[in-house]
């Protein structure tokens, strides 16, 4: 069989090749496809897998061992109704302002110190930055406990030597929401500032150069040179800020256990998540929290990118 069609023109017989099957490219080269076929074996397993089944789980009923009931919208109408659910809402949202804010705020006087052309040792000042990040949040978590220890915390001796009484920060509904907001900001003030230096050195010298020319100050460049040119940069930190604000988990969790501390006053949308299915045994409950909590993280994150859009 010819490989080829033949088109007919009053002028003249045009031969044009017969277009190729997608699955004919891919037999072909089947042997590149078998080298990489490791990752999207394991990405349909354990990445696209998850995400469909708990559509499947959220309409249903289960306690992980028995048979599972179809319940329909029963699930959402319940989240929707649960006091727990708007608590942990409400948490999470007050923990992500008081710790996104002040970390984004640090993160860029980090970074345009750390962009001083005269600042010595710069590369060290990056890795120490750095390692806040990558440290074990176990271990962050005993020296925060150590710190705001309601009896014996490091904290509360400083507030005794200049005579003001000890608080109980990590009982305290207020408090504990500060003290999570404070492992954040330790933990990823670093990252941030590290991301905006990579900004701040794309910007061309040029640009400053035209500006010290037309006798703008410091901070005149500052804002209308450096903030406008950064967005972008400060976009991007804002946005995994939000998703990773959203899904507070491991500091709550490990500082406070699945209850969220007194009065659930430490309880994450992700915390409560986790007790659900895997304290209350409430699987098909926790799937419909899960896609709650990834509406909320996408339409926080259109608001941002909007509100960032337009200042």
């Amino acid at each position: 069989m010819k490989n080829t069609v033949e088109t007919t023109t009053p002028e003249s017989v045009v031969v044009r090749p017969r277009k190729k099957s997608l699955y004919h490219d891919i037999w072909k080269n089947r042997a590149l496809y078998l080298f990489i076929s490791p990752f999207y074996i394991l990405f349909l397993i354990f990445g696209l897998f998850p995400i469909l089944y708990s559509v499947f789980l959220a309409f249903q009923s289960w306690n992980g061992l028995g048979a599972m009931e179809f319940v329909g919208l029963a699930q959402f109408q319940y989240m929707l109704t649960e006091p727990d659910f708007w608590q942990a809402v409400g948490n999470t949202f007050a923990i992500w302002f008081i710790s996104t804010i002040p970390m984004l705020f640090f993160a860029m006087i980090l970074a345009v110190v750390l962009n001083i052309p005269m600042l010595k040792f710069r590369g060290t000042y990056r890795t120490l930055f750095f390692v806040t990040n990558v440290t074990s949040i176990v271990a962050v978590a005993i020296i925060f406990q150590s710190i705001f220890n309601n009896e014996y915390g490091f904290l509360n001796y400083l507030m005794t030597l200049v005579g003001l009484e000890p608080l109980e920060w990590i009982n305290h509904g207020v408090l504990v929401k500060f003290v999570l907001a404070s492992m954040v900001i330790w933990r990823f003030t670093g990252y941030n500032a590290i991301i905006y230096l990579a900004g701040l050195q794309s910007i061309p010298q040029t640009l400053y150069e035209a500006a010290k020319i037309d006798g703008a100050n410091a901070t005149q460049t500052f804002f209308k040179v450096t903030i406008p040119l950064l967005k972008p940069v400060i976009l991007f930190t804002l946005i995994m800020s939000t998703i990773g604000g959203m899904q507070l988990f491991t500091e709550p969790q490990v500082l406070l256990g699945d209850s969220g501390g007194v009065g659930a006053s430490g309880m994450t949308l992700s915390l409560y998540m986790y007790a659900q299915a895997f304290v209350e045994s409430q699987f098909g409950y926790a799937a419909a929290v899960s896609w709650a909590l990834f509406l909320l993280i996408g339409g926080f994150s259109f608001i941002n990118w909007k509100f960032v859009n337009r200042v």
